[in-house]
């Protein structure tokens, strides 16, 4: 199976509008092969500045497939995830704010009653 990898296989890239299929050299699925050995996806921030860089030059390159085109057997070396930054408005959370800014509303309807 690793044999397939190394001669044949493709990487593929997970963005906003769907995956995406990177074809890579024998060199640059080596390295690929390497980056991707303990783990068969892994997200951009864990990467290493050097393999940001070299991810990078390769989508520079446009080597970009899409399976139909002889590609749908491929095995593939491993998964980038490309996931959008959650804001904090996405996220549903409000911010935190002190116990007494909290409690004072509660307070000042007690005084009332």
């Amino acid at each position: 199976m690793w044999i397939e990898k190394l001669f044949c296989g493709v990487l593929r890239v997970m963005t906003p509008l769907g995956p995406r299929y990177l074809k890579a050299s024998f060199a640059q699925r080596l390295y690929l092969f390497w980056i991707f050995r303990n783990f068969p996806s892994l997200p951009v921030k864990v990467l290493t500045s050097r393999q940001r860089r070299f991810l990078q030059w390769m989508w520079a390159q446009d080597h970009f497939v899409s399976f139909g085109f002889g590609f749908d057997d491929a095995p593939l070396l491993g998964t980038l995830e490309q996931r959008p930054a959650v804001s904090e408005a996405v996220s549903g959370r409000r911010p935190v704010r002190s116990v007494n800014d909290a409690v004072a509303p509660f307070a000042a309807d007690s005084r009332r009653q």
